[in-house]
């Protein structure tokens, strides 16, 4: 059975159980502080899970895309390295919220998985927990029970709360499960051992398939647990395993759902796959990560230095370091296998097929800038291999290996390759030192400390949000909790109804303030959490059971709606100057700025952004009214409203409407365009290959931008005496410069000249070596003292040259070495001029064929010099 029907008949089987079909979730979350990925099908259910939404289908079944890169759930090393593992996989599950619980739930895993797909049953494994006397939680003897209908006993299994008690975090839902594991071995060897005896003990062949978890406890931040008022159910299937066991492969990466990539993968590399088990790992990475990169980036996120396009980014380093070191390929790869991705991909997931072009040219930019880093990487690693050959040790310093790792991408493993060859080694104990510091680092950034809700109205119901109509309002806290960070405590707060928009779909969240009549709070943020606005303060009220007054900072707020609707124009004008290829990939709308990114994939022209900026405001001069309404998710796009890959929806959506443009939004914005006042684009740039960011402002920001350009006109006017003409008195005043400057370089290249000269002139042998020395007085700079150097280096064999000069009244020393000097006399500059230097009370270092060092005392430059020439004078060649 193909990878595409196996899909369909897990969705079709749980339509015939009542379940409602979802779509998959973007793999990128954006809307919950606690995770950066989808690791999960339970995921974009938390807010069920929690009580904080509403159960809108009972019973719900769907195949998930989840990337698990971080956190506990970190599959990243091992990927590739075994047939099982993967970066990004899909998961297939099948939930109850409040309805149905085990007796279904395993009795519908068994019904699928044996009568449907045809599984032996004899093959079948069930695992129940068994129990925690440490907790106080019994054995799931419910579970146990129910499985004696359908496995024989010696096929049912307990195992510990390690591998038999799902929680979602450190606190929140939680419950027993039962996973079904499949033993794929031949019939041979499953007489020799029983399958029982191998399962969840890493046999690759005896693995899970199928998880069951059965919630039905909450626990707090304090450990304990208890009861939850509604049972749900959540189950999760690997898709890819589900595969491997129904085609009857070893391996995931030998099913149809990736051996397309693979075998293009050899097709484009001349290796074969299962030749060699290096490169087969490199090919199995490669196939792996190109999936993870590119559902990324259809989901909106791209490679970044930050958060999770960091982690996208580091994903993607290292699949082409594997084929940088393996597969022996210099120039970029993985973009040249999107296609095949596609064509076995595209069609349950049409992103990847909307988003394909994009897709390509990012993966393409990025893999050049790394291939790019990686020969830095390279020339630097030759630098430290030539210091150390000129140290006479073998033993690369951890730390340096670390500073190849930090700043160039580089990892250990190919710097231990390249060393190797040289007959090197890297002083791992430094290395691991200097990583365990920087994990420390991004530890103790990272700390937060959540205390439990403390609930203050246990009969409150679903919060609402009047933010769109209100900006003063009445409310009452119905829960808060304590939270500490590194920068101090805070407390977060939800009302029962609240006017603060918070942090979403680009907008930032409201400040504001709470009073009691008497004593104010400061509203620093406001964020939203599984599905609840929460208010961030530093401070409780005296009475947390009064009703408050909450208030919004009416002119953060208006100034942010300015922003925001002027984006939807910003939007609507891109598309109709540059053309409907334009789709929004970002947003920030801030009361001060806004910043929207976008597909495009050249510079915008002056001319281009005068049309964008005149489309918009005439739409602004025109006060077009802003009609807000609800409408189904279907309805909307027949309005024309855009929906972005990337963003979740529901069934229901809110439409924004300035005239022609139609956009699909839970933002505030202007009653009609007029009130944004003018829009002006301040800056237009690259962020990602096929990916533009403009940044705008309006209203009063604009004005204030307004006013200063106009002073600093005014101000240049005064200063270059009022011209009647003020560009043509500019411009010629550049062209003034640019000759000064053109005429000085001429200058200090002839000064360098003449020093040069006179060197050479003076120079003397000692042996075969070329010796240069002296100090001058006729040199300006360090960056000239260099170019001297180079220049001398350059026009003569074996030089050994010390140099000194007074540079703004300091002592500077310069040893330049010739390369075979340095290799072939073991000679280094930066250990000669580090001694040198004590002459003139200071120190420095270099490379070893090229060095300087600066000082306090003048007058013992002379003897620095000579002392740097007896390191040549001391040799015979």
């Amino acid at each position: 059975m193909n990878s595409t029907s196996v899909r369909q008949k897990f969705l079709d089987f749980f339509r015939q159980k009542s379940h409602e079909i979802v779509h998959s979730a973007p793999m990128v979350i954006k809307n919950d502080p606690t995770l950066m990925f989808t690791n999960a099908g339970m995921n974009q259910f938390k807010d069920i899970f929690l009580d904080t939404a509403p159960i809108k289908y009972p019973r719900i079944a769907n195949t998930q895309k989840c990337l698990r890169v971080s956190g506990k759930h970190n599959d990243l090393e091992e990927v590739g390295h075994d047939g099982y593992h993967h970066t990004m996989f899909e998961m297939l599950g099948n939930w109850s919220f409040g309805d149905y619980f085990k007796n279904e739930a395993i009795a519908w895993a068994w019904e699928l998985l044996v009568n449907e797909f045809k599984i032996p049953a004899e093959r079948l494994y069930a695992t129940v927990f068994e129990g925690s006397q440490e907790e106080n939680i019994n054995k799931d003897t419910e579970a146990l029970e129910i499985w004696k209908n359908y496995l024989p006993d010696n096929h049912i299994l307990t195992g510990s709360k390690k591998d038999n008690f799902w929680e979602m975090g450190d606190s929140g839902p939680c419950g027993p499960c039962s996973e079904i594991h499949v033993d794929l071995r031949p019939d041979d060897e499953r007489k020799k051992i029983q399958g029982s005896d191998l399962v969840n003990k890493g046999n690759p062949l005896v693995i899970e398939i199928w998880n069951l978890v059965f919630i039905q406890y909450n626990r707090k931040v304090s450990g304990e647990l208890e009861l939850l008022p509604k049972r749900h159910v959540d189950t999760g299937m690997g898709f890819e395993r589900l595969c491997m066991v129904l085609q009857q492969k070893t391996s995931n990466y030998d099913t149809d759902i990736f051996q397309p990539i693979i075998q293009e993968i050899a097709s484009l590399t001349g290796f074969s796959y299962k030749s060699s088990e290096k490169t087969d790992i490199a090919m199995r990475v490669i196939a792996d990560h190109l999936r993870a990169i590119a559902f990324s980036i259809a989901d909106g996120q791209l490679p970044s230095n930050t958060k999770a396009g960091y982690v996208i980014r580091r994903i993607l380093r290292r699949a082409v370091r594997y084929y940088f070191t393996h597969l022996n390929q210099k120039k970029p790869l993985i973009f040249k296998l999107v296609p095949s991705l596609v064509s076995v991909m595209g069609k349950a997931f049409p992103e990847l097929e909307k988003q394909q072009q994009l897709i390509e040219k990012v993966i393409r930019e990025e893999e050049l800038a790394f291939l790019r880093t990686l020969e830095s990487g390279i020339k630097r690693l030759d630098q430290i291999i030539a210091e150390s050959t000129g140290n006479q040790t073998t033993v690369v310093s951890g730390k340096q290996a670390f500073e190849l790792y930090d700043t160039y991408g580089f990892p250990l493993d190919l710097t231990e390759l390249i060393l190797k060859e040289q007959n090197m080694t890297v002083n791992r104990n430094e290395f691991d030192a200097e990583m365990n510091k920087q994990r420390e680092r991004s530890k103790s950034a990272a700390a937060v400390d959540t205390d439990d809700w403390v609930i203050t109205d246990v009969n409150a119901g679903e919060q609402k949000f009047i933010g769109y109509d209100y900006t003063v309002a009445e409310v009452k806290i119905t829960r808060y909790r304590k939270v500490k960070t590194r920068d101090g405590e805070t407390f977060h707060l939800v009302f029962d109804q609240t006017p603060f928009y918070a942090e979403s779909g680009g907008q930032v969240g409201d400040k504001g303030f709470i009073t009691d009549g008497k004593n104010k709070i400061d509203i620093i943020d406001t964020i939203k959490e599984h599905n609840l606005n929460i208010h961030i303060t530093r401070k409780l009220p005296a009475d947390i059971t009064v009703t408050l007054q909450a208030v919004v900072d009416l002119e953060a707020r208006q100034d942010a709606e300015r922003n925001h609707s002027a984006t939807h124009l910003l939007h609507f004008a891109l598309r109709q100057v540059l053309g409907k290829h334009v789709e929004q990939k970002g947003s920030l709308v801030h009361p001060d700025y806004l910043r929207f990114d976008f597909s495009h994939f050249q510079k915008l022209t002056d001319e281009e952004i005068l049309k964008v900026e005149s489309l918009v405001n005439d739409m602004i001069r025109k006060d077009v009214s802003a009609q807000v309404s609800e409408d189904t998710f279907d309805n909307a796009r027949k309005m024309g409203a855009m929906a972005l890959f990337g963003e979740k929806y529901g069934d229901n959506v809110r439409v924004v409407k300035f005239g022609d443009s139609v956009e699909l939004c839970g933002g505030t914005h202007v009653k009609s365009t007029g009130q944004i006042g003018f829009f002006k684009i301040v800056s237009e740039s690259s962020i990602a290959a096929g990916i533009r960011r403009i940044e705008a402002i309006t209203g009063r920001k604009y004005e204030q931008y307004a006013i200063n350009q106009e002073n600093i006109i005014k101000n240049l006017n005064a200063v270059l005496g009022n011209p009647p003409d003020l560009l043509k008195a500019v411009n010629t005043l550049v062209a003034e410069k640019a000759e000064m400057q053109k005429k000085l370089e001429e200058f200090t290249q002839q000064k360098i000249s003449s020093v040069k000269s006179e060197l050479l002139s003076s120079s003397r042998k000692a042996g075969q070596i070329n010796l240069i020395s002296g100090i001058t007085n006729k040199l300006d700079s360090a960056d000239q003292m260099r170019d001297l150097a180079f220049q001398l280096r350059g026009q003569a064999d074996n030089v050994f040259l010390a140099l000194g000069a007074i540079i703004n009244d300091k002592p500077l020393l310069t040893v330049m070495i010739s390369d075979n000097l340095v290799k072939e006399m073991k000679l280094n500059a930066s250990e000669i001029v580090k001694t040198a230097a004590k002459e003139i009370n200071g120190g420095g270092g270099g490379q070893a064929f090229y060095a300087t060092a600066g000082g306090k005392n003048i007058n013992g430059l002379n003897r620095a010099v000579e002392k740097a020439m007896e390191f040549a004078l001391a040799l015979k060649k």
